[in-house]
């Protein structure tokens, strides 16, 4: 783990992309080794700008962003423990699961000895163990995801980026979903950011919940989730669950006025 108070942090942050457009406006936030936040907001906010900026594939035109102490360019490049998992799976058409998750490790030069036994892992912590040879044609929507996720998770990331990874899933799946990356979480303790749209889904994920306003995105709300881990498919059901959900909700209907 990294060590340091905030392995993530934003101080007056702004993007302004031409036209002009200002995406988000006066970004600051900390975020300590292992928690889970989500970033919530209505469309066109800059969730998922701000999300690239932490990943180091775009600069913010304005203010101070680091990740562990350093440009976030520079640390994916230094650290290379940071993964991004997309909204589309992305997995390459011609290469089976196996070889969709082992991408990483060959882009990092890990040793093809070791690649065998570290994708075999975490195919088996994502429940495709049996999926190995399957191509990304033979599998579902949620299946796709899981490996994706696994990619992510391939190389023991210390920070994990995810934009909207389960937004076109039916409930099922994607409850599901939520409940085996909360259970992953729980066991790995990995830093997670994570955009969605579903409040929820927001909630039963994270520890903190950063609310957006509409564009330029500002953070208008910080709320702290208090569910203790390990959180089952039971916590959707109870009565403060549907009252914290209802809480970040009436802070994105204030934001929009």
């Amino acid at each position: 783990m990294i060590s340091g108070q905030a392995l993530v942090q934003a101080r007056g942050v702004d993007v302004t992309f031409a036209g002009p457009v200002r995406a988000l406006a006066e970004i600051g936030f900390e975020i300590p080794p292992g928690q889970f936040v989500s970033l919530v907001g209505p469309s066109g906010c800059g969730k998922s700008t701000l999300l690239r900026l932490i990943a180091g594939l775009t600069e913010p035109t304005s203010g101070m962003l680091s990740v562990a102490g350093q440009r976030p360019a520079l640390a994916r490049r230094k650290l290379a423990r940071l993964s991004f998992v997309f909204q589309d799976a992305t997995l390459l058409p011609w290469r089976n699961v196996r070889d969709n998750v082992r991408l990483p490790l060959e882009l990092l030069g890990t040793a093809a000895y070791n690649r065998d036994s570290l994708v075999g892992n975490v195919l088996q912590m994502v429940g495709l163990a049996d999926f190995a040879q399957r191509y990304p044609n033979e599998l579902s929507g949620g299946m796709r995801m899981r490996v994706s996720l696994a990619r992510g998770l391939v190389i023991d990331p210390e920070l994990l980026l995810l934009d909207e990874p389960f937004g076109a899933l039916d409930d099922i799946t994607r409850q599901a979903l939520n409940e085996e990356l909360l259970a992953l979480w729980t066991e790995r303790r990995w830093t997670g950011i994570f955009v969605t749209h579903n409040i929820a889904e927001a909630v039963f994920l994270s520890q903190r919940i950063l609310v957006l306003s509409p564009r330029p995105g500002r953070i208008v709300a910080d709320v702290r989730v208090p569910f203790a881990t390990p959180r089952t498919s039971e916590l959707r059901a109870q009565a403060d669950f549907a009252l914290l959900v209802g809480e970040v909700a009436q802070c994105l209907r204030r934001a929009g006025t």
